[in-house]
């Protein structure tokens, strides 16, 4: 499914269930020492998504640990980003010649929680969804908006070490699958780079919505 939103030189793999023989790698029991058997197959699962997008790109298994505020820490001239929700796990990666960054979430094709859309969303993004959902009603368009941000976040911190909070980052989603991000800080890359915000793509299909930056 992911594969429809992405770019060529990216490589992904996806599941819609967890795999029971998933294996763990050294260091990745640690992640999950206190977790219930469900989170042990869900982090599995999403590793075992990674190894084999890193495997199509002929790089050989390895351990995916986080690093710093929960980042995976991919192999070294890599880039990616992985997901997982409720019937779905994704990695997608790409050689950072490639790609210069990645950022994936998935979500239930669902309403978010009362009051959360306020916590998340500025006025003139919350003022946007109300004439998205008025046009096309059948997109939940509020998760829709929470999952860009989660994939601008994704995307935002390799590039620039640096929290973003939801708020600084002003979200437009299109009717054709596309949508963008303005970025409302400043976006001064670790290299020194200029960073003024994102494009990427947003999939509803089969009960989950994906978005997608690379």
């Amino acid at each position: 499914m992911i594969e429809q939103l992405l770019p060529p030189g990216a490589s992904w793999a996806e599941a819609f269930d967890d795999l029971a023989d998933a294996p763990l790698l050294p260091g990745e029991e640690e992640l999950v020492a206190k977790a219930v058997p469900a989170r042990r197959r869900e982090v599995a699962t999403v590793r075992a998504c990674a190894r084999r997008a890193l495997g199509a790109l002929g790089l050989p298994p390895v351990p995916i640990l986080r690093g710093e505020r929960g980042a995976p820490r991919w192999p070294e001239g890599v880039v990616g980003s992985m997901t997982h929700c409720a019937g779905y796990r994704a990695a997608v990666v790409a050689r950072a010649g490639d790609l210069r960054t990645v950022g994936i979430d998935a979500e239930p094709h669902e309403p978010l929680p009362d009051d959360v859309l306020e916590v998340v969303a500025l006025p003139q993004e919350q003022s946007r969804i109300a004439e998205l959902t008025a046009e096309r009603p059948a997109v939940h368009w509020d998760r829709l908006l929470f999952s860009a941000k989660e994939s601008v976040y994704k995307a935002w911190f390799p590039l620039t070490r640096r929290f973003l909070e939801f708020e600084e980052a002003d979200i437009t989603l299109e009717v054709d699958g596309t949508w963008s991000a303005r970025l409302l800080v400043d976006g001064t890359t670790a290299d020194g780079g200029p960073l003024l915000g994102f494009h990427g793509r947003w999939l509803v299909q089969d009960g989950l919505l994906l978005t997608v930056i690379a």
